[in-house]
């Protein structure tokens, strides 16, 4: 740089800001690379001008994703949790998986799939523990011209009653409780018996928690049961079905509902039914449609 302070870049002024930083990328770097960065960098700049944030508030900030990594352990990832409260866990997913609009739709994963789930026979039970009231879940898996899919591959999973999952529980919940993988039949159908799935909190103890407390929110996820869905030559959906009786549907905490996703329980009080079902009587109904569409030749159909 001369003395005159003129050199290869412009010097910093509040103005073009955002136009000084990104000018600093390298010449080398690749297409995307570059776009994701001067993007980042010119929304950020932008906020920071709008908001005008004091020193103080600034450090405030850093101290919370500092604090935010802090809480960050190989079984809890708070920063998926703060993109998921933020709703941009949600967003990526709708992004990435746009579909037609009979194929069923995504929603998040959730930080508490285990894999190697064993596959169970048609109409087991999941429930271990005993706990909740009993429900029948009836399903098919189609395509969408509505013929079945034999031999797909599901993965269930859910809370207990009590709110947590097993892996949250480790001896106190039997392990596999309220998990299972079934395939389905000839007719694209499988079935299975497990508890009504009750609302719960999200991990609030950490800076996340802490987060939706000064917003004026609350942790809770809607009632919900998790299911993964896979069959050869279609797209895999990672969705939920949601129970439309709870009292945070309109209010899921992580922005996971769907209005394509709420399903319709039904409470049947039937001796002889829930006594060829295996379950107390009365009990709870459910049925459901998965459509998968057809994967794309190069295995990517979500955009």
């Amino acid at each position: 740089m001369s003395a005159s302070g003129k050199g290869r870049f412009p010097l910093f002024e509040e103005a073009r800001s955002a136009e000084i930083v990104n000018a600093r990328i390298g010449a080398e770097v690749d297409a995307r690379t570059r776009q994701i960065a001067e993007t980042v960098v010119r929304h950020l700049h932008a906020a920071v001008k709008e908001i005008e944030p004091s020193h103080e508030e600034w450090l405030a900030a850093i101290r919370f994703l500092t604090d935010t990594g802090h809480m960050c352990t190989d079984w809890r990832q708070e920063f998926i949790l703060l993109s998921d409260v933020l709703g941009v866990s949600m967003l990526v997913d709708a992004i990435n998986h746009r579909r037609p609009g009979r194929a069923t739709e995504n929603t998040i994963l959730g930080p508490f799939f285990v894999e190697g789930v064993p596959v169970l026979p048609p109409g087991a039970n999941v429930c271990l523990d005993g706990k909740g009231a009993p429900l029948v879940v009836e399903a098919e898996i189609v395509d969408i011209e509505g013929n079945p899919i034999r031999g797909a591959m599901v993965d269930v999973w859910q809370t207990n009653d009590d709110g947590f999952y097993d892996v949250q529980q480790k001896g106190q919940q039997p392990d596999g409780n309220l998990r299972g993988k079934f395939e389905s039949d000839e007719q694209g159908r499988f079935w299975f018996r497990t508890v009504k799935p009750r609302d719960y909190p999200i991990p609030d103890d950490g800076p996340v928690g802490k987060l939706l407390a000064k917003l004026g929110r609350h942790p809770h996820r809607a009632a919900h049961i998790h299911f993964i869905v896979q069959a050869p030559g279609y797209d895999t959906v990672i969705t939920h079905l949601f129970a439309p009786d709870c009292p945070y549907l309109g209010e899921d905490a992580v922005f996971g509902v769907k209005p394509s996703l709420v399903a319709s329980f039904e409470q049947v009080e039937d001796a002889a039914r829930a006594q060829s079902l295996g379950v107390a009587n009365p009990f709870w109904h459910t049925s459901w449609s998965f459509v998968l569409q057809r994967s794309e030749p190069d295995g990517d159909s979500a955009k």
